[in-house]
């Protein structure tokens, strides 16, 4: 063996030593995450609670995609009225899941006095602080729609990322919420009403995930990329749940100001992003008729089981 093929070979080596030491790194630091989360939530079953609620709604994600990997196509007008049917599920979810159960929070904690003008401020501040929040990270994080395009502080960073982060970037915007939703709502509410506000938000992630991959397809992805990615935009849903449910168990007081920064957050995403999306298309008709649906589906839900 010559000189340059023992020195490859000797790279070669090296280079993989490295990979297997960063690889063990990793699954150490992992192993540790996992033993702390365990132990915090042992003594916090809430937060359990919220990782399932989270991880149905994931895997609800999932689930939607898969008619696009057995390449079946969406019409515009049937994915405007999808778009229609999420964001009526998200509103009511806010309204009977969230801000009710905020405004009763302040009334029994008797927070500022407990009276209703000091439920509707600390409830109403809230929902402001959400919405701001989502505003800000709207503005600063860069990321791309599917309509409307590149947005964000830096448009010339922007273009320097591959188009495939910038999708992430915005489905994350997109699906934090929901996931600070589950982990707040168990934290907040009974097991029925929680349950049900999970199921409401994994139901309209069903459609959510195959909307996404279908979008994907459409942008030039490949199907199999697509598909994954679109499984994959539901994730940050349990990390945002668990995230959400570990704040809020933590102080009785934190209880309100959690669930109606939830609902804010929740409120931009439906008024900033997907309204707008489903109306672009000229099939208005059908998504608010997907709204309303999606509206009382989850106030049943909610009544029902809550």
């Amino acid at each position: 063996m010559d000189l340059p093929q023992r020195f490859r070979s000797k790279t070669s080596v090296r280079s993989n030593i490295r990979l297997w030491i960063g690889l063990a790194i990793m699954m150490a630091g992992a192993w540790a995450l996992t033993s702390q989360f365990w132990a915090y939530a042992q003594n916090h079953p809430v937060v359990f609670q919220a990782l399932a609620g989270g991880s149905a709604a994931a895997l609800a994600t999932a689930l939607g995609t898969v008619p696009v990997m057995l390449s079946q196509r969406l019409s515009e007008r049937t994915q405007d009225t999808l778009f229609g049917f999420g964001a009526g599920v998200m509103l009511a979810a806010c309204a009977f899941s969230l801000i009710l159960p905020g405004l009763e929070a302040v009334r029994t904690q008797e927070l500022f006095g407990g009276g209703s003008w000091a439920a509707g401020g600390v409830i109403g501040s809230a929902i402001l602080m959400g919405g701001a929040a989502l505003m800000l990270m709207d503005r600063l994080l860069p990321h791309e729609h599917f309509i409307k395009g590149r947005e964000g502080l830096d448009p010339q960073g922007a273009r320097k990322l591959q188009r495939t982060w910038l999708f992430v970037f915005a489905i994350t915007l997109h699906n934090l919420p929901e996931g600070l939703a589950i982990g707040v709502g168990y934290a907040g509410n009974d097991g029925l009403r929680a349950n049900a506000l999970a199921t409401g938000i994994a139901i309209q992630d069903v459609p959510e995930g195959l909307v996404v991959a279908v979008a994907l397809l459409a942008a030039g992805y490949k199907r199999s990329f697509a598909v994954l990615l679109g499984m994959a935009s539901g994730l940050v849903e349990p990390v945002g749940a668990v995230l959400g449910a570990a704040i809020v168990s933590g102080s009785a007081a934190m209880l309100p100001w959690g669930l109606g920064f939830a609902a804010g957050a929740m409120l931009f995403v439906i008024s900033h992003e997907i309204i707008p999306e489903s109306h672009r298309k000229g099939h208005e008709a059908f998504a608010t008729g997907g709204l309303m649906l999606g509206f009382v589906l989850m106030m049943v839900l909610d009544t029902a089981l809550g």
